[in-house]
C-alpha cells in the first residue's frame, strides 16, 4: 500500500471520502427517447449519491468503515440525506451544511441496457472553501478517496493526507482537464475511468495513455474499463484483469463500487491483481442490480464470484 502510514493489525479499516453529493432520482425506462420525447418509467428510486460517497459506501458494505465529507444545503433535503446516510452506517460528521444553499439534486434515466442520461443541479451559492474539512479524521484514516467534483476540497484533503502519510486515491473520471491536472499528481492511486484516462493523457488508446501517465506518476496508475475489466502498468508492463460476464441492469455507481472495493482489498494486503479481481467482481455484481450504489453486493457474494470467475488464488 502506498503512503507512509500502514494499517495497524486488528484495527478497523476506515476510508475518508471527499467529493460531491446529491439526491439522485432514478427512472428506469426501456429506451431513452430522442429529444423531444417521452418515456414511461417502469421503475423509480431515490438515493443520496456521489462518486466519493458511493466508493465509501462500498468500502463500508464490504467490511470497512467510512466517513463522508461533502457539502450539503442548509435545507430539509440536506437534513434528510444526513439522517439517511447515518442510518446506513456511514459516519456523517464530515457533512457540512452551507447556509442559504440548496442541496444538489440529479435526475438519472437508465435504459434496459444499463446506459444512462444524467441531469444534475448544483446551487452556485455553495461555498467552495475546504477550510472546514476535518483534519483529525483525515490524519487517522486508512485511506483518503476523492472525486473530482469539488476540486478545492479534494486538493486540500490530499495535501493534508500526505502530511500524515495517509495513502490517497483519486477517481479520475471525466472532468475538466485542468481539474485532473491539479488532482492526479497528488494521488498515490490514480484510478481512472477509460474515458477520464484518455482525456487526461490526450490520446485515444488505453495502453498508450496508461504508459504516458505512468511515466510521469510515482504511484499506481490504472483504468477501469467497464466490461473489459481493469488495466494498469506495473514495473513497465501492462497488466489486466478481465471483468466477470454478467447481465447488466444498471451501471450507475459501478465505477465507484470498484474504487471502494479496490481500496479495501489493497488495505487488507492483497496484491494488485487479487485486489483488481475483487473490485471487478464487486462492480460487476452491482451492474446486475437497479438502484445505483445501493446495488453494491455483500462481501460473501463478491468472494463467490471471484472464485467462480478466476479460481482459487
Amino acid at each position: 500500500m502506498s503512503g507512509n502510514k500502514r494499517p495497524v493489525a486488528g484495527a478497523p479499516l476506515r476510508m475518508v471520502t471527499v467529493g460531491g453529493l446529491c439526491l439522485s432520482s432514478l427512472y428506469r425506462v426501456d429506451e431513452i427517447p430522442p429529444v423531444p420525447g417521452k418515456a414511461l418509467a417502469s421503475g423509480f428510486f431515490q438515493v443520496a449519491d456521489g462518486m466519493a460517497l458511493s466508493a465509501g459506501f462500498a468500502f463500508l458494505r464490504l467490511g470497512g468503515q467510512a466517513t463522508v465529507c461533502a457539502r450539503i444545503g442548509d435545507d430539509e433535503l440536506g437534513a434528510s440525506i444526513r439522517r439517511g446516510l447515518a442510518g446506513e452506517g456511514l459516519d456523517t460528521s464530515g457533512l457540512h451544511s452551507v447556509p442559504a444553499a440548496k442541496t444538489s439534486q440529479a435526475a438519472i434515466i437508465v435504459d434496459r441496457r444499463g446506459d444512462r442520461l444524467v441531469v444534475p443541479f448544483h446551487d452556485e451559492r455553495v461555498d467552495k472553501s475546504p477550510d472546514w474539512l476535518p483534519v483529525g479524521d483525515i490524519a487517522q484514516a486508512s485511506i483518503l478517496h476523492c472525486d473530482a467534483r469539488w476540486v478545492e476540497g479534494a486538493e486540500h484533503a490530499m495535501r493534508t493526507a500526505r502530511k500524515f502519510g495517509v495513502p490517497t486515491m483519486i477517481d479520475g473520471d471525466v472532468a475538466p482537464l485542468e481539474v485532473l491536472q491539479r488532482l492526479v499528481p497528488l494521488a498515490d492511486y490514480a484510478v481512472f475511468s477509460d474515458a477520464g484516462l484518455l482525456l487526461y493523457a490526450g490520446v485515444n488508446d488505453v495502453e498508450t495513455a496508461l504508459r504516458r501517465v505512468a511515466a510521469e506518476h510515482a504511484g499506481h496508475v490504472g483504468a477501469s474499463c467497464g466490461a473489459e475489466g481493469y488495466f494498469w502498468i506495473e514495473e513497465g508492463a501492462l497488466q489486466h484483469v478481465r471483468a466477470p460476464r454478467v447481465e447488466v441492469v444498471d451501471t450507475l455507481s459501478a465505477g465507484d463500487v470498484f474504487h471502494g472495493a479496490l481500496a479495501l482489498a489493497l488495505l487488507e494486503g492483497r496484491s494488485m491483481t487479487a485486489a483488481a479481481r475483487f473490485a471487478c467482481a464487486a462492480a460487476s455484481l452491482k451492474c446486475t442490480r437497479f438502484g445505483g450504489r445501493l446495488g453494491c453486493p455483500l462481501r460473501d457474494e463478491v468472494e463467490a464470484l471471484v472464485l467462480a470467475t478466476y479460481g482459487a488464488a
